[in-house]
Order: C-alpha cells, then structure tokens, then sequence
C-alpha cells in the first residue's frame, strides 16, 4: 500500500488484484461474488451517474444504509469526485437523519429501501437545502416526485461515461482532502460531525498493517473478512474495509446478529472485527449448549476449557514452561473440543479483533483457550479511528495493546490519554471551538477516557473522565471498571452505577432474565409470569444481591452498591440506551430513569437519617 488516498490504494489494488473476489453478499439466501474488477467497474459507473447528477468535489453526499455491496460502491464513487462521504446509522429515527443531513449541508441523501426511504421523506420536510434524494431499492414510495433510484444513476452513468477524466479527478485528490464526516454518536451531548481525510484514513489502515506484520500475524490478498458491525461506523469502516480493500482480500456481508453463526460457517472468515458483546454472546451460547449436553461431555468441555487456559496463560508469558505432556494434553483436546467450537465459526478464523468497549477478561482468555485470540484495541472516531492494538505474540489481557506504529500515546496530569499521529480528524465540522478544546496547540487529541501505561508501553482503559463519580465526601469511584466485574455474573445483562454528589454508590441493574429465573428455580422459588412481576419480587432482588456481594470482596466500602434497583427493560440502539458500538449512554439512562434514581436516593438518605 502506496498511495495517500483511498482513491490511489482502490484503484492500484483493482489493476493487480481484477479477478479476486472483493465482496461476497446474499442474493436469495446465497452468496454471490463481486471481483475488483467488477467493483471497480459499478464504482466507476456511479461515480459517471452521480457526476451527470450534479455532485463535484467537496459536496456532501448522505448514505443511509444497512451493510451491502451498494455501500462500499457509492463510499468509492463519491470519493472518487472528490465528494465528502456522510455515513448515517440505519437504526436512526428521522428526527436525527434531518440533524445530521442538514448540520452537515449534504447535496444528496442515499438510502438503501423501502424502509429508509420512508424514514428519509419524513426527514426532507425540514431539510430544504437537500437536492436529491436516492433509493437503491425504492419500495412502494418511490413514486414520490423528486425520489430518484439508484438504477437511474447507474444508467446515466452508462450514458454518460466519465471517461478518462475519470481518473483524472479521482487521482487530483489529496491526502488532505476530506473524505467523510462522520457524526459521533458519543454517550453524552448532540453528535458531532469529526472530518476525517483521505491521509488520516490511509495512515491508520497502513499503520495497522504494519503492526500486525510486525507482530508475526499479516494481513494479506488470501484473508476474507466478516462484515457485521454496521460500516457506517469507523472502527468497521477503517479495519473490516479499508483495510482488507487495501491488500486486496475478501469481505462478506452478515445480514446481522440473526444469522451471523450461519453467515460465518457459509463465509468461512479468516479475521474478523466485531465489539465485545458479540464476542460475549458467542461464549454464552457455546456455554448453555454445553448446558444441556450429558454430565460426562460437560466434564469433558469443562476440563479442556480449564487446561486451554492454562496452556495459553503460559505460552503468552514466555515462559518456556509448556514441555511435551502439555502439547500431547493441547493435542488431545484439540481433536475432542477445539477443533468442533472453531468449526461453529467457519473453521478459518486465525484470530479476532475487539475494540468500541472493553473486553471481559474471562472472554478474552475463554477464546484464546479454543485457539482463537482476541486481539483487543483502542479507538475513537476522532483517530479514525485505531491508536493501539495488542500484538498476536504478546497480548496483555485486560489492556488495549500498544500504540500504532506511527503514533504516540502519553498520560496527562490528570490521568487522560492524549494521542498524537497523522490519523488524527482535521477538526469538527462548523465547530471551531469544540476542536479547539478536543486537539491542543501541540497536536495531541484529549481523549476523555483515563487510563495508564505500564513499563511495556501498553495501555489500560480505567474509565471516561466524564464518567468518574464524585461522591458528597469527595471520594472518587471509577464505575466502568466495577460495572465489568458484576457483568461477570451470568445474572446480570448491564448494570450502570449512580453517584455522582450522592453519598453511596447506587445502581440501576438489567438481569439476564432467563437465567435469573433458572436460579430461582433452583432454589425452589416459584416464579412469576411477567418480567415486572419478575423484578418485583423479594427473592430476585435477594439473588441478585448475592452475586453483587460476591464480587465486591476487592472493592473499597465507598466503592460498594449499597442500593440496586432491578429494571425489567433492554438497552438497545434503537431505544437510544445505547450507542451503535454498545456502549451505554449514560446521560439517556439517568433521564428515562430518573425517578427510579430518585427513590434509590431518597432510600438511602432515610438510611443514613435513621441511622
């Protein structure tokens, strides 16, 4: 990889590599395959189509869709002219598709069907400015006057060749030139809009190329990734795109969490980018198949699990301590359950790679049992978004690795991680001020999370600076890190901790239903039909306690939950709890909480008056 743009890196990799596969997608239940000489052809054709349109370098151009071929053709084509990508979820409401098409003054809003589309004509009643609105597959709405389709630009572009100003247009543009703004769905506050050039995109995916050569794992033409985590979001754009684009491999499309086991069996994945739910989720189903398998395949599975760990515990540490007895036991085992758990997922994959929020350590070391290491990193939209990695020969469990090759990582007075390197945004979109107080005089990006660096150079995640709780008596609590050690229980979904100018620390609690009641049972405990009821009632409360108790032993007192209250909800996206990279929105949570907040505060200030 060479060139500066994506444009330059797109092009070089459809001349060398015209008959591999680029993408592979489902038409009617089956794979069908898209080769770089296909892709580079429909890219060039719309590239024509939109051009004939109207759109030149530097209009914004909106793209509202799920993950499809149609994707990563307009992503090209617009940046070929020079266009400026505007990527928006599809989980979206239409209220927030107007914010971000009308904040970002986008010429053309692309969406992907009937579904969007509808969603989108809500949307264009207050957006004026918005010139064109395109449908890939239009629905039954696309009758609506002034809705184009996305066959109509395709056929203008057959008409209405480029021709050789084609790559004349495509090949003016610069490292410097802004290819998207992409809209943070942050935890806090309206999103805003980070611009990230054609440099800072180029720099992040070759310096993650370069840090897993460099660690004895390279990524190569003979790798196919699983697109799953929406490509609207950077971390997939950048590292489940960009990047396996770049060196000419394969990237098939999930259709999502439904068929994901399926997808991946059919797509046989070798590397695969995903957040650490998914990655939970798996664990959990492997885990309650198990359940229900006789006693002696259970103690078989338990037992190579427990060995698994232990043989990579001591293969990561260097050291030397794996004699032949261990590899004959690996080997054993291997055959009995490794080998049959990785053919769930494709039977290909070398290793994973976890990033958007922090790993469960107990999920990281369960993967690297079977043979599948999860090599977990550190991002943000603003860096395009990779700053460290964990290197294949030496991961450090419960940290985020060490920096890019290219950057530089340094702990503020404070405790904030601040970062410096050319992948670094441009700044915000119309937002001078805010960029001013993200990215210092110096160069480096305040991150807003805390953390800390070991005598290795690698980084631990403690918490966002935002989130620390300040108690009435002054005492500090990081609540994520304690919000990851209750999360181990299998009893309990989320949890968010309150305490901020309060006096204890309090929490609301998401259970895992079915489990809960699993526990209750087998206590004898007769369980109630509704999850309200569920929640309600004296004995779930009291077992949920006891799993928070027993993992508080390390925790100082002012650090431990003296108040929970048990919600019979879901954090989803779609109901805002929860960013597209799952992360919880805390400021959503404590407004549509409030008053269970009120009453846990309330509890406890008649505590401490009666006391």
């Amino acid at each position: 990889m060479t060139s500066s743009t994506i444009n330059g890196i797109f092009q070089a990799v459809a001349e060398a590599h015209g008959d591999r596969i680029a993408l592979r997608h489902k038409v009617d239940k089956a794979y069908q395959d898209i080769s770089y000489r296909q892709l580079a052809q429909s890219v060039e054709t719309v590239a024509s189509g939109l051009a004939h349109l109207g759109i030149v370098k530097g209009d914004r151009v909106a793209l509202l869709s799920e993950n499809r071929p149609e994707w990563a053709i307009t992503d090209l084509a617009v940046l070929a002219l020079g266009g400026i990508v505007v990527p928006i979820y599809p989980t979206l409401p239409p209220q927030q598709i107007a914010y971000i098409v009308g904040n970002s003054e986008a010429k053309a809003l692309i969406v992907s069907d009937g579904k969007q589309l509808k969603k989108a004509l809500e949307a264009r009643k207050d957006l004026p400015e918005l010139q064109y609105l395109i449908a890939i597959e239009p629905g039954p709405t696309s009758a609506d006057a002034g809705v184009h389709t996305y066959a109509s630009i395709t056929e203008q572009g057959e008409k209405n060749p480029l021709g050789e100003s084609y790559k004349t247009i495509s090949r003016g543009i610069t490292a410097e030139d802004v290819a998207s703004i992409v809209y943070t769905s942050g935890t806090t506050g309206d999103p805003k809009g980070a611009m990230l050039t054609h440099g800072n995109f180029t720099f992040d995916v070759q310096a993650s190329l370069d840090h897993f050569r460099g660690a004895g794992q390279p990524v190569t033409e003979n790798d196919t990734f699983l697109s799953f985590l929406p490509v609207c979001h950077v971390f997939e754009r950048t590292t489940g795109y960009y990047l396996p684009l770049s060196v000419g491999g394969t990237i098939g499309y999930s259709e999502g969490v439904r068929t994901l086991v399926d997808d991946m069996a059919k797509v046989a994945p070798t590397l695969m980018v995903c957040v650490p739910r998914v990655y939970e989720s798996f664990q959990e189903r492997v885990q309650d198949a198990v359940a229900k398998q006789p006693a002696n395949k259970q103690g078989i599975f338990q037992k190579a699990i427990e060995f698994g760990k232990k043989y990579a515990e001591k293969k990561r540490s260097g050291s030397g301590l794996v004699g032949p007895w261990m590899e004959i036991q690996r080997f054993v085992y291997e055959k009995l359950v490794y080998e049959k758990l990785r053919a769930r997922f494709g039977g290909r994959l070398r290793f994973l790679v976890s990033g958007g929020a922090a790993l469960a350590p107990d999920t990281a070391r369960f993967f690297e049992a079977i043979g599948l290491p999860i090599i977990e990193g550190y991002g943000m939209t603003e860096a395009s978004p990779v700053m460290a990695v964990n290197p294949n020969r030496r991961i450090k469990i419960g940290t985020v690795g060490i920096v890019v090759p290219g950057g530089e990582i340094k702990i503020a007075g404070d405790g904030e991680i601040l970062y410096r390197g050319a992948n670094v945004m441009k700044g915000y979109w119309k937002n001078e001020t805010v960029t001013a107080e993200m990215i210092g005089a110096d160069g480096w990006l305040h991150t807003g999370d805390v953390g800390l660096l070991d005598d290795e150079g690698y980084l631990k995640i403690t918490d966002r600076k935002k989130d620390i709780l300040v108690l009435a008596n002054g005492k500090n609590v990081a609540p994520q890190p304690i919000e990851a050690e209750m999360k181990q229980s299998p009893l309990i979904s989320e949890i968010v901790l309150i305490g901020d100018k309060q006096n204890i620390i309090t929490a609301l609690v998401l259970p895992n239903k079915e489990k809960l009641k699993e526990a209750l049972k087998a206590q004898g405990v007769s369980v109630p039909g509704t999850d309200e009821e569920l929640m309600a009632l004296p004995d779930a409360k009291k077992r949920i306690k006891q799993e928070i108790d027993a993992l508080s032993s390390g925790l100082a007192d002012f650090e431990k939950i003296k108040r929970f209250t048990l919600l019979p909800v879901t954090f989803s996206v779609d109901s805002g709890e929860m960013t597209p990279t799952l992360k919880i929105k805390r400021k959503v949570v404590m407004q549509k909480f409030a008053r269970e907040i009120a009453e846990m505060r309330g509890e406890a200030a008649d505590a401490a008056a009666v006391a």
